[in-house]
């Protein structure tokens, strides 16, 4: 059975608390900053609130995980399943359908507004990244199988 540890993830999400209160507290003492501190404040408190969620949420399930073994070996036999699995599979493949579509069609709308030339370019290199990516695991799963 999985062991489910808790006080990691309270501690990782004290310190994403308090990454997103040193942006918020940036933010009210330097207004009017120019670089890398305009970005920073901004950076750390989505940063911050990421950390902060994702191990509350963590902690929380693990937490009521401890106090239900019964209800974690269910969950635990859920996502050992086959079929659970393959309905998983299947709607990653098509929300990756459904995402390079959108992404396409955001490149164009960026260009068609005249976005800057390097906006475009890191958002072409990421659609190219996720496209090759994809053809990589498509040949090296057509190997395996």
């Amino acid at each position: 059975m999985k062991q489910y540890k808790v006080a990691r993830h309270f501690i990782l999400a004290a310190i994403g608390f308090f990454i997103f209160a040193a942006g918020l507290v940036l933010i009210k003492l330097f207004p009017d900053t120019d670089g890398i501190l305009k970005t920073l404040p901004f950076i750390s408190i989505g940063l911050g609130s990421g950390i902060f969620g994702g191990n509350i949420g963590t902690a929380i399930n693990n937490k009521a995980m401890l106090k239900n073994p019964q209800l974690a070996k269910q969950k635990e036999i859920e996502q050992k399943d086959e079929r659970n699995q393959a309905i998983s599979n299947k709607s990653k493949a098509r929300v990756y359908d459904l995402m390079i579509f959108v992404f396409a069609v955001i490149i164009v709308a960026f260009a068609l507004m005249q976005a800057d030339i390097f906006v475009i370019l890191v958002l072409v290199a990421i659609y190219l990244f996720f496209i090759f990516s994809n053809v990589y695991y498509f040949y090296k799963y057509n190997q395996e199988m």
